[in-house]
């Protein structure tokens, strides 16, 4: 990559955008103080050719530990499936001081702030969608964009500025956006739908050796 990355826009630790999130994030700060309670920046380097959008941080992941997908069931299946296939270094042990990296990869939300019942609201996706569109469209834009449920892949086709019938959502479809970009979709990492079975480790590894081998690709 010989383009210098753009600096990404972030939420403001108080943001006052979404007023449920808002009230949720300020009544549990005084619930479990010490937590970060804030929008959870993303974690990774800008330039990254990997993006991995999820749906919204969990209470006792993410929204306590400030780093995505970090500290709940999600953040335990996906980074070892990424460390597995070279998207990521070190041991993860959920916690940000665990020296864990990503390579070449950067993780987000569709929602930056934990919504109550781990349910944002289609108006709150929209309002957050404009940190969204940083990440998906400033340069320099990434090659691979990795969606982690619905909700997250259609807020990345509508960032985008595409239909939802253009590039529907299916688990392990990959499809380009345009001449730059591809888009791989996934179920989420949540703990029920591993234990329900809807997603498999087989799978997992089935989509993130899909991204590791588009990443290679887009490298030349």
């Amino acid at each position: 990559m010989t383009s210098l990355p753009t600096r990404r826009a972030e939420p403001s630790p108080d943001c006052p955008l979404c007023p449920r999130l808002a009230a949720f994030r300020a009544a549990n700060r005084t619930k479990f103080p010490g937590w970060h309670h804030a929008p959870v920046p993303s974690f990774g380097q800008a330039d990254a050719r990997v993006l991995i959008v999820g749906l919204a941080p969990g209470l006792r992941g993410a929204n306590r530990t400030g780093r995505p997908f970090t500290g709940d069931f999600a953040g335990d299946v996906l980074y070892a499936a990424l460390a597995a296939h070279g998207l990521a270094s070190g041991t993860y042990r959920a916690d940000p001081a665990d020296g864990f990296t990503l390579v070449d990869t950067r993780v987000t939300n569709a929602a930056r702030c934990v919504p109550p019942e781990n349910k944002p609201t289609p108006a709150e996706v929209t309002t957050c969608r404009r940190f969204l569109q940083d990440e998906l469209l400033a340069p320099p834009r990434p090659r691979v964009v990795l969606t982690l449920g619905r909700i997250a892949h259609e807020s990345v086709v509508r960032a985008f500025g595409r239909r939802l019938k253009e590039l529907p959502f299916g688990h392990g479809l990959v499809q380009p956006v345009d001449e730059v970009t591809s888009l791989v979709s996934s179920y989420h990492t949540s703990r029920y739908n591993v234990q329900t079975g809807l997603l498999t480790p087989a799978m997992v590894d089935e989509v993130i050796r899909a991204v590791a081998r588009l990443r290679m690709a887009a490298a030349g």
